[in-house]
């Protein structure tokens, strides 16, 4: 503490605070690229700060990420300019090995970096490399067992976790140096809401009772907003917006549905929580009208009949009945580990189930799958993970070799034109390994689409998409049923489902245990339901746009 004397007297100055983490000028282009990913970035985060980094895919919240432990430029090359300090230290000098006991990163798919089988090795690990003490170590590996809820877990193997419980390990192997700051790449992106809650709270834990410095990249505001003290919005054309949650998303041109409808009807103070928004929705006069009627479906083009599977000897599906029609829109939901995943490949081609049978209609009579053979005529899937369908040197040669897969011709017009529908032509010639999470999606789905298959399967699609692509997604997967195909999505994203699904299915524990239209069984679901159906209550509404268009037509707005 210091004095400054002004106007005769002394008045007691806080000394000046180092932020934990400052960037000046940070510029970057990938190997090969013109484009800058992030450039000219200045920003300063304080120490035990929670700051949530938003924006389009693309707009560079992964690089900036990276650039905070050195994996950019070292790991990845290209041209850097710029300062940054983390914890005192210089990353861009340092490197990702000088900087781990410092930041500790934890990436999108946590599944890619893990190096060890078991949940307990996976937490030493780091420990080992830095040379740290046996009984320090052990130590450690209790308290991040203990801060993060997984002692139960310590003897697992990681590939038997949940999608949560594999991302709490990797939050307590990247906890275990006890680093000044920790930094997640779309951490709940994979989970269901339950397992993102249980995650988010742990972080939140961090922060608040640990002084952690938290820097968090996510794309569902919905779920995380609420717990940032700041928001950095990285916009197109190198648009930076920088503050609290309720200021910033008032400016922000991608905003979670309860924002969205609040802006709409001039929301003020603008509500971040449903329990703000309740009180403003409490004083909205919903007019008296009917839901909308569903849309009768097709006849039926992929059955399924009393499907078993197993890891292991662990069920994963247990006797499951499906027919999906043409035209439908079908959505998988339920808790990581329930059997979606599952369920997709088998349809695929890709497993074959220990009892059942998988059928599709070709038009000349039922066909059995009974392989990928059997399936690649008539079905196409994107996986989970985008980047192991992708191997090819750009993303021309990833549709050429789909087509000659499928031994259809070449056709450079209609793949580009199929680019052009996804709003990716502009990446027909990079390297799709090069592309942010939400471009490679589309590139996978690209790769899928171009050999035209009835069927369509896609397991967790609006991973790394913004609010701006899934919109265009949801659009996209309409056309797909319009034509005729019939597309099952299996997804923990509650809002894609109530925007664009004719008909959900619940699973649990590897069986169907609800299958219904999306506004019944959405509107009986406190878990599964949307932001707009836990404001209102009411089950004709479960998207802003109709809340909207109601009031409009009753005149209310």
């Amino acid at each position: 503490m210091t004095e400054e004397h002004v106007g005769g007297m002394a008045w007691a100055v806080e000394p000046t605070i180092t932020p934990m983490v400052r960037l000046t000028g940070v510029s970057y282009a990938y190997p090969r690229q013109s484009t800058y990913a992030v450039h000219n970035l200045n920003l300063a985060v304080d120490e035990g700060e929670f700051l949530l980094v938003v924006g389009p895919s693309g707009a560079g919240k992964s690089t900036l990420l990276r650039v905070l432990n050195g994996l950019v430029p070292h790991f990845y090359g290209g041209r850097f300019g710029g300062h940054v300090t983390v914890a005192g230290r210089d990353p861009a000098q340092l490197g990702p090995q000088g900087m781990s006991d410092v930041v500790g990163m934890v990436f999108q798919d946590p599944e890619a970096a893990f190096v060890t089988d078991t949940v307990e090795d996976e937490i030493v690990f780091a420990m080992e490399n830095w040379g740290v003490a046996p009984a320090l170590m052990r130590k450690r590996v209790e308290e991040m067992l203990d801060l993060l809820d997984i002692a139960a877990l310590r003897e697992r193997t990681i590939a038997t976790l949940s999608g949560g419980e594999k991302q709490r390990v990797a939050i307590a192997a990247a906890m275990a140096l006890q680093p000044d700051v920790l930094v997640l790449d779309e951490p709940t992106s994979q989970l269901d809401p339950q397992a993102a809650e249980e995650v988010l709270i742990a972080l939140r834990h961090l922060n608040e009772d640990l002084g952690i410095t938290v820097i968090l990249a996510e794309h569902r505001l919905e779920r995380v907003v609420q717990y940032a003290d700041r928001v950095l919005y990285l916009g197109e054309n190198g648009e930076v917006l920088v503050g609290a949650p309720r200021d910033a998303l008032a400016r922000m041109s991608l905003v979670p549905p309860l924002v969205e409808l609040a802006r709409a009807l001039g929301w003020h103070p603008l509500p971040v929580t449903i329990k703000e928004g309740r009180r403003f929705a409490r004083r909205v006069r919903l007019p008296d009208t009917p839901p909308p009627a569903p849309s009768a479906p097709g006849p039926p083009i992929l059955r399924a009949r009393g499907l078993w599977h197993a890891y292991n000897g662990l069920e994963a599906l247990r006797d499951v009945h499906l027919d999906v029609h043409a035209g439908e829109l079908v959505a998988l939901m339920g808790r990581n580990g329930s059997g979606k995943s599952t369920l997709l490949k088998i349809l695929a081609g890709l497993l074959r189930p220990r009892a059942g049978e998988v059928t599709v209609h070709t038009g000349r009579g039922w066909q059995p799958i009974r392989s990928l053979e059997d399936a690649l005529p008539h079905v196409g899937l994107v996986v989970q993970h985008p980047t192991r369908m992708l191997f090819q040197e750009t993303v021309m040669d990833e549709l050429r070799f789909t087509r000659h897969n499928h031994g259809l011709p070449e056709d450079p017009a209609a793949d580009r034109a199929l680019l052009t529908w996804l709003g990716i032509e502009h990446l027909a010639h990079r390297d799709p390994r090069d592309l942010s999470g939400g471009e490679r999606q589309r590139v996978a789905m690209a790769a899928v689409l171009v050999a035209d298959p009835r069927i369509v399967l896609l397991d967790e699609p609006t991973r790394g998409l913004d609010y701006r692509q899934k919109l265009a997604l949801i659009h996209l997967l309409r056309d797909l049923t319009a034509a005729g195909r019939a597309v099952i999505l299996a997804t923990h994203d509650v809002e894609l489902v109530a925007r664009a699904a004719d008909r959900v299915i619940l699973m649990a524990e590897g069986e169907i245990v609800v299958d219904g239209p999306t506004r019944e069984v959405m509107t009986e679901s406190l878990v599964f339901a949307s932001q707009v159906t836990k404001l209102f209550r009411d089950p004709r509404f479960l998207t802003p746009e109709e809340v909207i268009r109601a009031l409009q037509e009753a005149g209310a707005t």
